[in-house]
C-alpha cells in the first residue's frame, strides 16, 4: 500500500469517526417524554385544589388579601407555563378590552382583581370555592403536549355549583412537570 493510499484511508477513518461522534449526541439528546392521561387528570385535580386553596386562603375576609394573592402567585407559578412562553389564556368571567390574558399579570388580575390596570376584575377564586371536579369529553395527547375540554363544576361553600365549559392545553416543562399554556372558559350556551 503506497503512502497515497494510506494517507487516504487515514483521512476516511477519521471523518467516520467524526461523523459517528456527531450523530451520537443527537441521538442521545432527550426526546420530551409523552404526556398521560393520568397526568392530565391528575393536572385538572391540582388545578381545582389550587383554586380552593386561594379563596380558602382569603375566606371572604379582605385582612386575608396578601395571603390569597401570595397562594395565587405560586399556583400561577406550579399551573401556568408562562416561564415556557405567552400563556393563551381566556377566562370565564372577562371583557373587552382584557378578555384574552398572555402574561402572569393578567391572570393574578383576574383570580384576586385588585389591579387598577384590569378594573373589571373582581377576583375570581376569591369567591367562596371549596370544591372543584372536571369530566373531561376528552383528552388528545401529542407526545409532551395534551388537550383537554370538558365540564368544570364548582361548588360554593354553601354548596351551590357553578358550572363552566372549560379547555386547557397542557405542556411537559423540561423537569417533567405539565403546565398550562392554553386556558379557555366560558359559562355554557343556555340557547336564544
Amino acid at each position: 500500500m503506497n503512502s497515497t493510499t494510506r494517507r487516504s484511508l487515514i483521512a476516511s477513518a477519521v471523518a467516520l469517526a467524526a461523523l459517528a461522534g456527531s450523530a451520537a449526541p443527537a441521538a442521545a439528546q432527550a426526546i420530551p417524554p409523552r404526556i398521560s392521561e393520568a397526568e392530565v387528570i391528575a393536572a385538572t385535580e391540582a388545578w381545582g385544589k389550587g383554586l380552593v386553596s386561594i379563596s380558602v386562603a382569603y375566606d371572604e375576609n379582605e385582612a386575608n388579601f396578601e395571603k390569597a394573592k401570595a397562594v395565587a402567585s405560586a399556583f400561577i407559578d406550579k399551573a401556568y407555563g408562562y416561564d415556557l412562553g405567552p400563556v393563551l389564556f381566556k377566562p370565564t368571567l372577562t371583557r373587552e378590552p382584557q378578555t384574552f390574558r398572555k402574561t402572569k399579570v393578567g391572570a393574578m388580575a383576574y383570580f384576586v382583581g385588585h389591579d387598577k390596570a384590569y378594573p373589571y376584575d373582581d377576583g375570581f377564586a376569591l369567591l367562596p370555592w371549596r370544591s372543584v371536579s372536571y369530566k373531561p369529553v376528552g383528552i388528545q395527547i401529542n407526545g409532551a403536549v395534551a388537550s383537554t375540554m370538558g365540564r368544570l363544576e364548582l361548588r360554593d361553600k354553601d354548596g351551590n355549583p357553578t358550572v363552566v365549559d372549560k379547555t386547557w392545553v397542557f405542556k411537559k416543562d423540561d423537569r417533567g412537570q405539565l403546565r398550562i399554556i392554553v386556558h379557555h372558559s366560558s359559562l355554557p350556551f343556555v340557547g336564544y
